[in-house]
């Protein structure tokens, strides 16, 4: 059947302030400040009540996740991410390919997922990095396609009432997010609105899992480089997921655009200190997302590698 109208989509987004290869427009106001953090909801404005999720703190769709710290008891971000930046390495494809599919490795690939699907939190972030950029070498691997569940699931969101959200949505929430992360596993967003929804319905060991593996695909991620110039960018899987990071950080992604056959900027509406230094944009290494371009799948402009909001939709 036909999926949700584009404009219903973008108005979703646009409220959420998580629009594709967008980022929030100077007029809208901060999405950090539509849901504060807060206990989760006891009961639901309408239909059934959802019931109390103890200490649950998420915003309902935006993944500022060091801002809000959910579960701060049981993660803490700065802590798992200061090891891996420490000693931020470009992945080496080579390696990668190789331990992830040689059965004797720790690192094989199908072994990898399944703990992953299983929810294991003893995960580490060196084996996130092999099953986020492993899955680039999969079949499955598919980042031009479009992902219908994926607007399914921002539109159920934005009905969400996060104060007193309904055990119906919540749970239509959890079937469309489901199926969303059979295109795109190891998108931060889908992960956050799970683990917001089970959490909401007092599931506590999905809650935990869906935000364990939320936290080590950001830390994964952030271990690839600084993103501070060209020469050190992070890198992604999907354009999203540059946006996504950014966001888990606090700060406001700008209008994305090409600097190179590999390499986005992403400004930011609003400059940060990183680390002593003022950053006005990060850098985000894109290349896996054209590397296996399908069969007769043109560019509109090959010529000047610039293109709107860098949205797979963008091409035909």
């Amino acid at each position: 059947g036909m999926g949700p109208s584009r404009r219903a989509v973008r108005r979703t987004e646009r409220k959420y302030g998580f629009c594709r290869g967008r980022g929030k427009q100077a007029n809208e106001p901060d999405p950090s400040s539509r849901y504060p953090a807060r206990e989760a909801p006891s009961s639901a404005s309408q239909g059934r009540s959802a019931p109390t999720a103890g200490a649950t703190k998420y915003t309902t769709v935006n993944v500022s996740l060091q801002k809000k710290r959910p579960m701060k008891r049981l993660f803490r971000i700065a802590a798992l991410l200061l090891p891996a930046l420490a000693a931020a390495q470009a992945p080496d494809e080579e390696a990668i390919f190789d331990r992830t599919t040689q059965a004797s490795s720790p690192y094989y690939y199908p072994n990898l997922l399944i703990r992953y699907n299983a929810g294991d939190t003893t995960l580490t972030v060196d084996d996130y990095r092999y099953l986020y950029y492993g899955y680039a070498f999969r079949d499955e691997y598919k980042p031009l396609s479009t992902n219908d569940d994926l607007d399914r699931t921002l539109l159920v969101a934005a009905r969400l009432d996060p104060d007193k959200p309904r055990v119906e949505d919540l749970e239509a929430l959890i079937m469309s997010g489901t199926a969303a992360l059979e295109r795109d596993p190891f998108s931060p967003k889908l992960l956050n609105l799970m683990a917001y929804a089970y959490g909401a319905l007092g599931n506590k060991e999905q809650e935990t899992a869906y935000y364990d593996r939320m936290q080590k695909v950001v830390a994964a991620i952030k271990s690839t480089g600084d993103a501070l110039t060209q020469r050190t960018p992070q890198h992604i899987l999907m354009f999203d997921h540059a946006l996504d990071v950014m966001t888990a950080d606090g700060l406001i992604p700008g209008k994305s655009r090409i600097v190179s056959r590999t390499t986005e900027y992403v400004p930011l509406l609003e400059a940060k200190q990183i680390d002593g230094r003022k950053v006005k944009g990060l850098y985000f290494d894109y290349s896996r997302i054209y590397r296996n371009k399908p069969e007769g799948y043109t560019f509109k402009r090959e010529r000047t590698w610039q293109f709107n909001n860098l949205k797979p939709r963008e091409y035909k």
